[in-house]
């Protein structure tokens, strides 16, 4: 026996012209505004009369509601209406970034890159500092690290609430700034410019920043450089050698 396949799309389906079930129907007319209560057949006769859509916007509703509204047009709108909703349901991730009280300031920065991106991609920061050993009994250097994580990244993000010890650890959390208050991406920013970031190293006590030099235009090239194979300074590039056998230059001497 064969099996019945519906090749009805899944999802709340919408009900348009003859297929809405309801004696009477309220009618809003392209512009908003509302019609009041027809019959059916006159809300589709005043349909087809303008060249639209008889839509059924709220079914549940007594009478239902109905549009007039070019159908294809209704669902493109639906479709930016769902994708828009799908963009601020990125605020509702959360993404965990762990620091330590004696981190590196190399993967200190890669943190707060990460952070900083995740921020810029409206998803919310988990930053969590975990002691251990006898790091607990310097607490103190563990919120320094927060506090400065927190102030690198408040052009993108605020906390939510004050860093709070918990257990072995410090947490806080961070939610992305609106778009019109937020900062623009580092990466882009970086591109547009076309300068790299600068690089730091911790050297003793204090933090040293080393800026990218630009290319010294006196340096030869890469097409004007050696192949791999050659001598850069060669002793017998002024060695007068005597012309091999079968040359050009002993044919012309022997002419």
């Amino acid at each position: 026996m064969s099996r019945f396949f519906s090749r009805t799309p899944p999802g709340p389906q919408v009900r348009i012209n003859g297929k809405i079930r309801a004696r009477e129907v309220r009618v809003i007319d392209e512009e908003g505004r509302q019609m009041g209560i027809l019959s059916l057949h006159e809300a589709i006769r005043t349909a087809q009369a303008r060249g639209v859509d008889l839509v059924e916007v709220a079914a549940t509703a007594t009478p239902p509601v109905c549009r007039l509204v070019d159908y294809g047009k209704f669902c493109y709108e639906k479709s930016k209406e769902t994708k828009e909703a799908r963009k601020h349901q990125h605020a509702n991730k959360v993404k965990e970034i762990q620091l330590s009280p004696a981190i590196d300031p190399h993967d200190f920065g890669i943190k707060l890159n990460h952070g900083v991106d995740f921020l810029c991609d409206e998803i919310k920061v988990k930053v969590v500092l975990k002691f251990r050993g006898r790091e607990m009994m310097h607490k103190d250097i563990g919120f320094q690290v927060i506090a400065r994580f927190l102030k690198e990244v408040e052009p993108y993000g605020h906390p939510d609430s004050e860093p709070k010890l918990v257990g072995r650890g410090v947490t806080v959390m961070i939610s992305p700034l609106p778009r019109n208050k937020r900062a623009k991406k580092p990466e882009a920013t970086d591109q547009a410019l076309g300068s790299p970031h600068p690089l730091e190293f911790q050297k003793g006590a204090a933090l040293v920043t080393v800026k990218p030099q630009p290319e010294d235009e006196s340096r030869p090239s890469s097409a004007s450089r050696p192949s791999p194979g050659a001598f850069i300074n060669s002793p017998f590039a002024n060695l007068d050698l005597p012309p091999k056998p079968g040359s050009s230059s002993d044919q012309s001497s022997a002419a």
